[in-house]
């Protein structure tokens, strides 16, 4: 909230005001499934067809809306939103019901019970098709193969699907030109001579044109150097006053934290992940059910990839996606729906904690 305010006090005002709507929501939570959360495991193919639904949502012509050229926003009039970010905890809460109920056939494979699943393999390279967000399908179905390996701990079917996974991204990159200029601008950011470019429409240095943001991330992360600039003292605009790296505040905001707290700042944050993944496969392992077992498991793979796809996409890793950094990036979806993830591994926790102690 500091750095978004640094940015732009514009944007940490509305942040501000996404994170009261999102207190509010993650006591609801709380306060609602005090009890017993377990119960939504009743209505476990309500949320996967709630899931399906939201993730279809960015597609729709009216509703659906294109930034960066990806389809991954909806809007209703001023106001707009990434529907994937709910759609993530939703699809956790029914693979975790599913495979908990399935997880004894799942392990022996037989292929009517797979229906499903191979639904949402489906699903994630239609996402990664239609929406051009590479990001997201990695993380859908990341989700499902970490949470089917948890339930059958079976290496073969996570070598497998990756191997899907593998096929679909290759055959998605050969069509779909948007993920083939993120895998370009991934291998080769830099050009030693002019190439075309689809912003100006003349020749330019890639490093000038498709991969103007991922280069000055770059330079930024190296400028902070091992201590850092100091909070509020980056370099983020140039004498005219104009933002040398755009979206500075939501994709690229773990540039601006490196450059100002240094390689020391930026570890330390991703020790802080890194801390809150720990806890939250220890909260998994404490579960006495195996659909807590599942949604914990779930819930913190999910947080802990989508901090290794925007991570690993500033620093050259993986090909950038937009996913949001979590509980730092500017957004009001995904501060939403990472404080609906804190919400149910309290719920959890606190489950396993009061059996524990009877």
């Amino acid at each position: 909230m500091t750095e978004i305010y640094r940015l732009n006090p514009n944007d940490a005002f509305r942040q501000g005001i996404w994170i009261v709507v999102a207190l509010a929501l993650f006591s609801a939570a709380l306060f609602l499934l005090r009890y017993d959360y377990r119960r939504l495991e009743t209505f476990k193919y309500l949320f996967g067809i709630t899931a399906i639904a939201l993730l279809v949502l960015p597609v729709l012509p009216v509703l659906g809306l294109t930034v960066n050229g990806a389809r991954l926003w909806v809007h209703f009039g001023s106001l707009r939103f990434q529907p994937g970010e709910l759609a993530k905890i939703m699809l956790i809460v029914f693979l975790a019901g599913y495979m908990r109920e399935k997880r004894e056939v799942l392990a022996q494979g037989r292929p009517k019970d797979w229906g499903p699943l191979l639904v949402i393999w489906v699903l994630a390279m239609l996402v990664l098709l239609e929406t051009r967000d590479l990001g997201g399908g990695l993380l859908y179905f990341g989700i499902f193969l970490a949470m089917l390996y948890v339930a059958t701990a079976r290496i073969g079917y996570v070598a497998a699907g990756l191997g899907l996974f593998l096929v679909g991204a290759i055959g998605v990159w050969r069509i779909t030109p948007h993920v083939r200029d993120r895998v370009t601008i991934w291998l080769h950011p830099w050009t030693d001579h002019k190439v075309y470019c689809p912003i100006s429409g003349h020749l330019d240095l890639r490093q000038n044109c498709q991969s103007f943001q991922l280069v000055k991330s770059l330079y930024s992360i190296g400028h902070g150097e091992y201590a850092g600039t100091g909070l509020g003292k980056g370099t983020f605009a140039n004498v005219s006053g104009k933002q040398i790296i755009p979206d500075l505040n939501t994709d690229f905001i773990y540039s601006a934290l490196a450059q100002e707290l240094g390689l020391i700042g930026a570890a330390a944050l991703l020790l802080v992940y890194m801390i809150f993944v720990l806890r939250g496969m220890r909260i998994a392992l404490l579960a006495q059910d195996g659909f807590s077992k599942l949604a914990a498991a779930g819930l913190t793979f999910g947080f802990a990839l989508q901090t290794f796809i925007i991570v690993g996409g500033i620093l050259r890793l993986i090909p950038l996606t937009g996913i949001t950094l979590p509980f730092v990036s500017y957004g009001g979806s995904s501060v939403v729906a990472n404080f609906l993830v804190l919400a149910g591994l309290l719920l959890i926790s606190n489950r396993a904690n009061r059996e524990a102690l009877r």
